[in-house]
C-alpha cells in the first residue's frame, strides 16, 4: 500500500508509535450483481478496494478516488453501510503501527464512467468482477468481514429509508452490541 505523504510527515516526528487513522472500503457492484475485487500486490490476497482518508477529505470522496486509482473503475457511493473500528493494532513490516476506523460504502458504477477494471496505481496485480457465489481465493480476512457487513446492510430492505448504517458499541454492557 502506498503510504500517504501526511503519514510520512507524521512518522518523522513520532517514529513507529501507533496512529489512529480513518479509512474507507468500497463494496462496488455492477448491474449483474458482481463485486469488484483486486489482488493486493503486498499480500497476494483478493480484497475489496480500501484506502486511507487524506486530511480534510470526505470519506465518500476517498472511496471514489481509491477505486479509480487502484482499478480505473469509476464509482458512485450510494450508502454508508458500516462504521467500525478495527479491533487490533496492525504492525507493518517496517515497524509502523496503525489502527483504523473503517467507513464501508456500497457503491454503484458511475454513469458513462469506466467500468473495466485494471491495475491502476500498482497496489494490485489484477482486478475484476466476481459473482458472490464464485469469489476468488485467497480472500483477505477483512474483506470477508466487510462483505458480511455489506450483505447484512443490503438485506435490510430496498427502500432508501429502510436502511441504516451498521455500527457496534460496547459501553452499555460487557458484550458487543450491534444495531440490528
Amino acid at each position: 500500500m502506498t503510504t500517504p505523504s501526511f503519514i510520512l510527515t507524521l512518522r518523522r516526528h513520532i517514529g513507529h508509535a501507533p496512529l489512529w487513522l480513518s479509512g474507507v472500503t468500497a463494496y462496488v457492484q455492477n448491474s449483474q450483481g458482481e463485486i469488484l475485487l483486486a489482488r493486493r500486490a503486498d499480500t497476494g490476497e483478493w480484497a475489496l478496494i480500501y484506502g486511507i482518508n487524506e486530511p480534510a477529505e470526505e470519506p465518500a470522496d476517498t472511496v471514489i478516488r481509491e477505486v479509480k486509482e487502484e482499478t480505473g473503475v469509476e464509482c458512485v457511493p450510494q450508502f454508508l453501510a458500516s462504521v467500525k473500528a478495527s479491533p487490533k493494532m496492525l504492525t507493518y513490516d517496517n515497524g509502523d503501527q496503525a489502527q483504523y476506523l473503517d467507513h464501508l460504502f456500497i457503491c454503484s458504477l458511475a454513469p458513462n464512467g469506466n467500468h473495466t477494471p485494471g491495475t491502476g496505481d500498482g497496489e494490485n496485480t489484477e482486478s475484476g468482477w466476481f459473482s458472490p457465489a464464485a469469489l476468488p481465493s485467497p480472500l483477505a480476512a477483512t474483506t470477508v468481514e466487510r462483505m458480511a457487513l455489506a450483505r447484512r446492510f443490503l438485506a435490510q430492505g430496498t427502500a432508501d429509508n429502510a436502511r441504516a448504517a451498521l455500527f457496534s458499541y460496547t459501553l452499555l454492557d460487557t458484550k458487543t452490541t450491534t444495531n440490528d
